[in-house]
């Protein structure tokens, strides 16, 4: 097969929850242990640290490769969903693997999973875990896809594990409540593994500290780090979160044997993120007059903070690009955004696509009007059709419609 037609049998042949929804979800690690061990049992040749957490994961997942990378390791880098490329999921130093390389591991592997009948994400997971066998890595950052107890990354022993925080998403699938949320999540505390939270409430924190207690795993908190943040190049307000997440988690692995990340390779990789792993989709400029900014976040705790960032900008008059996914709890999230903007409703261009016009009805029950657009793309032309160079466009809702501007 072509490196086209691949990545259409993956796509289209087998489930992929990120296009799908909950048809595609498996709880079970089954498969992957099957997968893993046909390839030789990849995930044990290589040092890792393991990303689990509601919002923030990506982000710090890629500041903690930048610094490892500007100190000197090769580093492996597995995150999801990518925005336009498939090969954005698997990178080394920021590259990512090659269309023969996925080609290859198809090909050699398409019987087997064909037969096992594997998801697009087990497969996908695999194929990183092969690739960094394959090259070396000093060390590989995984990205929990969901959730992380029974998460296909979960079978990794990493050198830590990482908890950014815990929010009311994926409810059908995690828990409807922060305390079942937080313990599928703390589902990655591996025993002895030394493990950063991120950001607590009360009752996410009893959950993660009876895990480590449990497993025996000294527990740290990013939230205790009280120092100056270094500069980095994601500027989305809530970064400042994810830095201090990542902050500790340097100072932990600081602490164990064999490893050693200077101040000054922080302070590179922090201000080089976006250089080092070009990572995307995280308050973009894409424009100006008028200004035109994009970020992938998609639920309650995420949109929140980017609309308080949105807020403090300076304009004249407020567009609004939004598409969601149809699985999307709106009750939750309209309310959060402004009445005195315009709005231009889409539908990502996924299966899971929320209709515009559905969006649209929802959208007024808020007092938020608009237009539905057939794309997103449409919604945008429209969007600077009519904003004047003062003006504000933001582009949000979903990864899949901040994907189809970029």
């Amino acid at each position: 097969m072509s490196y086209t037609e691949t990545l259409h049998w993956m796509f289209e042949q087998l489930p992929m929850y990120q296009r799908q929804g909950q048809t595609a979800f498996k709880k079970d690690l089954t498969n992957t242990l099957a997968l893993t061990k046909v390839l030789g049992n990849p995930e044990q040749q290589f040092k890792s640290i393991h990303v689990a957490g509601t919002n923030g994961k990506g982000s710090v997942s890629h500041m903690l490769a930048s610094v490892l990378q500007s100190a000197g390791y090769k580093v492996g880098l597995y995150t999801s969903p990518h925005l336009k490329d498939f090969r954005e999921r698997i990178k080394i130093n920021g590259e990512h693997i090659s269309k023969v390389q996925v080609v290859e591991f198809i090909d050699q592997h398409k019987t087997f999973l064909e037969t096992q009948n594997l998801s697009f994400f087990e497969m996908t997971v695999g194929m990183a875990f092969d690739h960094f066998a394959t090259e070396k890595v000093d060390i590989a950052i995984f990205e929990v896809g969901m959730g992380g107890r029974l998460d296909s990354t979960n079978i990794i022993s990493p050198l830590l594990s990482v908890i950014t925080n815990i929010g009311m998403d994926h409810m059908a699938f995690l828990g409807n409540t922060l305390e079942k949320i937080a313990g599928e999540k703390a589902g990655i505390i591996k025993k002895t593994v030394p493990v950063v939270i991120g950001e607590t409430t009360p009752e996410t924190k009893a959950v993660f500290l009876k895990k480590a207690e449990l497993e025996q795993a000294p527990i740290h908190f990013a939230e205790d780090l009280n120092m100056p943040l270094p500069d980095c190049d994601l500027k989305g307000h809530y970064q400042k979160f994810n830095l201090k997440t990542c902050l500790k988690t340097l100072e932990v692995l600081n602490s164990l044997d064999g490893w050693k990340v200077s101040k000054t390779a922080i302070r590179k990789g922090l201000a080089e993120v976006r250089h080092n792993t070009h990572l995307k989709g995280r308050w973009d400029i894409l424009g100006e007059q008028p200004k035109i900014v994009a970020d992938t976040a998609h639920n309650q705790e995420g949109l929140k903070l980017v609309l308080e960032q949105v807020m403090q900008e300076t304009f004249e008059n407020l567009h609004m690009v939004l598409g969601f996914v149809s699985d999307k709890d709106l009750d939750s999230i309209l309310p959060l955004f402004p009445a005195t903007a315009r709005y231009y409703f889409s539908k990502p261009n996924v299966p899971r696509g929320m209709e515009a016009t559905s969006l649209y009805y929802k959208a007024k029950t808020y007092s938020l009007y608009g237009k539905a657009f057939t794309t997103v793309k449409n919604a945008l032309k429209a969007a600077q059709r009519e904003a004047k160079a003062g003006d504000l466009i933001f582009v949000g809702g979903s990864t899949f419609t901040v994907a189809e501007i970029l």
